[in-house]
């Protein structure tokens, strides 16, 4: 068992209350304390949330920054795990919401039939998803540029963190997320995506042919350096060919890969419950 005492406390709360679970996946530098106010929102429409941690991860931003180690050479597969777990402890199949490399787990959560439905936001290609923009190798480079960073966890620059992160931020609100929510993090699931397609083993791979799947979203900001639309819609273009389930892609203008934190999370959060309830996965207790 990988789970923690508070992420156990977490789903024990979950299946007491006899709703509908969301499970919020976060992705690389972020904790899960980042989907704060998304929870809020969700419980506020009827849901139970639960947002379970990476494992060994810190309990704040605070404590992260003083232990960067425990963030190292974290797996895609290792984190899909303790995911899948915390899946499997909840007594009502969960909506998954994951975010950058979350949105790459959460499909992978997704694939293994356990997802009432899935949202996927800006996601970390899968493997068989081809394009890489240069966009996409710039904001990467500060951890693949250095090939030990495969053993690190690595903290962004601010001016790293403003190209991948908030270029369509004004600087100010930059400096506030960086400041509130920017922690160290494993530079080895970014070699894993990178070198998914040359690898037949890579823990990147999606089971998007899995009649189980269910419903899946995915959203993409229009002004994403990290994961650029081309990464977005061609994962979307993969799953729509090989799943018979509901298949979605939602483009948000002017929205960069902060918009999960940023001023306009409450816009991305009211997509993933408009997506829910069309997908016909309500709060409700059996529903």
């Amino acid at each position: 068992m990988t789970l923690t005492e508070h992420e156990v406390a977490e789903i024990e709360r979950a299946n007491g209350a006899g709703l509908r679970p969301v499970m919020f996946i976060h992705g690389l530098w972020l904790l899960s304390s980042s989907w704060d106010r998304w929870r809020g929102v969700f419980e506020e429409a009827g849901f139970t949330t639960i947002a379970p941690g990476w494992p060994d991860d810190p309990e704040t931003v605070a404590e992260a920054r003083q232990t960067p180690e425990v963030f190292a050479k974290k797996m895609v597969q290792q984190v899909t795990d303790h995911y899948l777990e915390a899946a499997a402890a909840l007594q009502q199949e969960p909506a998954v919401v994951g975010h950058s490399f979350g949105g790459l787990v959460a499909q992978k959560v997704a694939g293994e039939g356990v997802a009432a439905a899935t949202v996927a936001i800006d996601p970390a290609p899968f493997q068989g998803v081809l394009p890489i923009p240069a966009d996409a190798l710039k904001s990467a480079f500060p951890v693949v540029g250095n090939p030990a960073n495969t053993r690190r966890a690595v903290t962004l620059t601010f001016e790293q963190f403003t190209f991948g992160w908030a270029n369509a931020l004004e600087e100010a609100e930059a400096h506030e997320l960086y400041d509130t929510f920017h922690v160290p993090a494993a530079g080895l699931p970014i070699f894993q995506a990178v070198t998914a397609n040359l690898n037949p083993f890579s823990e990147t791979k999606v089971d998007t042919k899995n009649p189980d799947r269910g419903p899946l979203l995915i959203i993409s900001g229009e002004r994403d350096h990290t994961v650029p639309y081309a990464i977005a819609h061609s994962a979307y273009k993969i799953q729509a060919k090989h799943n018979e389930a509901i298949t979605e892609f939602v483009e948000l203008p002017n929205r960069g890969h902060s918009l999960t934190i940023d001023h306009g999370w409450r816009e991305v959060a009211t997509a993933a419950l408009e997506f829910l309830a069309r997908a016909g996965v309500a709060p409700a207790s059996g529903t």
